[in-house]
């Protein structure tokens, strides 16, 4: 996760504190508050939480220690304190410091000090009592990002490994990748329900001339056609494959690969064939004639039933002859 946005909301905040000349804690905790700093664990990772606040830590620890004015140093040290008193995680992430980082930090009490800020002093023996620091040897600021970089490098590449080893010549790869609108004929669907979905509208039409049709209508009005709700359903898997993606690091395939890959009714057949041959072995030349004859027989059988199953209007008669 790239941490740059809230090392540039620490940014802004000790510009503001600097730019005042500002030197006590009182000062910086009323700019936390106008600015509603708390808020920037909001938008906290779920994953990796030590990383991120060791981030926030070590960008105001890189402020406390740097050659500027006092002000801006006791900016980030005031910043560093409010950090971990505000914190959402318990038990809080302790503040990792260097034993050359607390050096500097003596010094910057020794400095302030000589200009009468006695809250320096007792806010950094407040925070030595409450055990807030984790002393270390290793800076935190000279080479952390490349050492973080050249870890994340590596686990990315085992992640690499272990997918090409774990999906190698399986069939959960091609789950992974599958186009779901190509599997499922998207176009083919979409063809066929408007057929059947215009055939039924000029029967139901038709008949209306004859008989009172108003529960039919009724019964068929605001229908979403099969072959829309399939591409939709098509779309939302290709929306979360690419979620997946992001997500796991797995390369996506490339579009000369997707076209290499074999469909489902290929796989059955035990080879790759072409679009011609697989419209023939399913019996599709003729699609485009028996659109209409099958929706239109369908449409029979659904007419049929809906009439017996209106009643008469007056049961002691006999039913009048339609003609």
């Amino acid at each position: 996760m790239d941490f740059t946005p809230f090392k540039l909301d620490i940014d802004e905040l000790i510009n503001e504190f600097a730019e005042f000349g500002f030197t006590k804690l009182a000062e910086l905790k009323k700019i936390w508050v106008s600015r509603k700093f708390s808020f920037i664990f909001e938008a906290s990772p779920t994953t990796n939480q030590a990383c991120f606040m060791q981030s926030l830590f070590a960008h105001s620890i890189g402020y406390m220690v740097a050659e500027g004015s006092i002000s801006r140093r006791l900016g980030g040290l005031y910043c560093l304190y409010c950090l971990f008193e505000t914190q959402p995680f318990k038990p809080p992430f302790k503040i990792y410091l260097s034993l050359g980082e607390l050096k500097r930090l003596k010094n910057l009490t020794v400095d302030a000090k000589q200009q009468d800020i006695g809250v320096v002093c007792r806010l950094v023996k407040h925070m030595l009592q409450r055990n807030m620091f984790l002393f270390g040897s290793v800076d935190s600021i000279d080479g952390s990002t490349e050492k973080l970089n050249e870890l994340t490098a590596v686990q990315n590449a085992r992640v690499q490994v272990a997918y090409k080893k774990l999906f190698a010549n399986t069939q959960i790869e091609d789950f992974i990748h599958m186009d779901l609108g190509i599997e499922l004929d998207v176009d083919l669907l979409k063809r066929k329900s408007s057929s059947y979905a215009a055939a039924k509208e000029l029967a139901i039409r038709e008949a209306g001339e004859v008989i009172d049709v108003g529960n039919i209508k009724l019964a068929t009005e605001n229908t979403q056609l099969i072959g829309d709700v399939v591409e939709k359903t098509a779309g939302d898997w290709n929306a979360e494959k690419e979620l997946f993606y992001k997500q796991t690091g797995i390369n996506q395939p490339s579009s000369e690969q997707e076209g290499n890959r074999p469909s489902k009714q290929q796989k059955r057949n035990g080879n790759s064939i072409d679009d011609g041959d697989l419209m023939r072995q399913e019996g599709y030349e003729n699609i485009n004639e028996q659109d209409g004859n099958e929706c239109n027989e369908d449409f029979d059988m659904e007419l049929e039933e809906a009439l017996l199953s209106l009643p008469l209007e007056n049961e002691d008669e006999e039913p009048r002859d339609m003609n």
